[in-house]
């Protein structure tokens, strides 16, 4: 009899990736599910005795989903394929009852020797999709939004590794923009605080844009803190800490987008574009810059900190033909 594989991820290009990884010779039937609750669901039908879990997800995410297999006793074995690749990510799966962990972007050879470590994976007939879900149509936005989901674990990796912190991590938002919608997007990032910013330049062979970063003034005391500066909090010290985490996330969130489109990116020096104000008052005069944008929105909060700083990359749109054509070959 087939082993019902459930492959529980919402990024069509991830479930795609996934299902084409697996062994050509194993005897298999899959199944897809693009949030935890629907994933919850398909295991109760008996389609998911092996689960390929996703950890950022809506609706449910996948600690959700490990904890209601243990608290319902789900017959389901968990390997989680994740871009939050946090040691204590991988610490807190395990706890709730994942046999392993895989970082994406998923490695064939890796996901094949840990199937075969664990005598999951046994040779037979070719796999069986029950869902047509793998041949359906990947958009940009889509697969930019995987790209990016990937980046930002990389980069959240980072800041928690050198400050010793766990960063939450949210689902990427990736949404072509018109000015007034980047408006929009900007102040309901910070409609009722004070903010601070930082904005870095970028380029690439056909692709150029601009990273902000945005700082709610509550976050400064404990990001000091972290970062040990003991001197008095004053506007200089507030400076050196906003360029420090810029200078970790806008770095490594390029460089993790930049691995997987196989390009590389030059960065300009951080520029301040303001202290302790309004984020309108901050973004006047940016606006002019980005009649239309390809947009980016990460917003990174740390465990147990009253931590928020949200990170935003703008393409401009003569970059999108590039992206669009750089994400092509992953698609393929």
């Amino acid at each position: 009899m087939s082993l019902p594989v459930l492959i529980c991820d919402d990024s069509a290009l991830a479930r795609k990736s996934i299902a084409r990884s697996l062994p050509n010779d194993w005897d298999i039937t899959i199944s897809f599910a693009e949030n935890g609750e629907l994933g919850i669901e398909a295991i109760r039908q008996g389609k998911g005795d092996l689960v390929f879990l996703d950890l950022n997800m809506p609706v449910m995410d996948g600690y959700q989903v490990l904890e209601a297999i243990c608290k319902e006793d789900l017959p389901a074995l968990v390997i989680v394929i994740s871009g939050d690749i946090q040691p204590e990510a991988h610490k807190k799966v395990r706890e709730m009852g994942a046999i392993d962990f895989i970082q994406k972007p998923i490695n064939q050879e890796v996901l094949t020797e840990i199937l075969a470590s664990y005598g999951i994976y046994k040779a037979g007939s070719h796999n069986l999709l029950e869902d047509a879900e793998n041949q359906e149509n990947i958009s940009l936005r889509d697969a930019l939004q995987e790209v990016s989901n990937i980046a930002m674990g990389k980069a959240g990796d980072l800041l928690a590794r050198l400050l010793d912190v766990f960063v939450l991590l949210p689902i990427p938002n990736v949404n072509t923009l018109e000015t007034s919608e980047l408006h929009m997007a900007l102040t309901s990032i910070a409609s009722d605080d004070n903010v601070s910013a930082v904005c870095q330049g970028f380029i690439s062979s056909g692709i150029s844009g601009e990273a902000i970063i945005i700082f709610h003034d509550s976050s400064f005391a404990d990001m000091a803190k972290l970062l040990k500066y003991h001197e008095a909090l004053n506007d200089h010290i507030e400076i050196e800490v906003m360029n420090d985490i810029s200078n970790i996330l806008i770095g490594a969130f390029l460089n993790g987008l930049a691995q997987q489109l196989d390009i590389h990116f030059s960065q300009g020096q951080p520029n301040v574009l303001g202290q302790h104000c309004h984020v309108d008052d901050l973004i006047q005069d940016r606006q002019s810059h980005w009649q239309k944008t390809l947009a980016i929105e990460v917003n990174y909060r740390i465990e147990n900190y009253n931590i928020k700083c949200d990170l935003l990359l703008l393409f401009t749109e003569d970059s999108i033909d590039t992206l669009t054509n750089k994400i092509g070959y992953l698609l393929n």
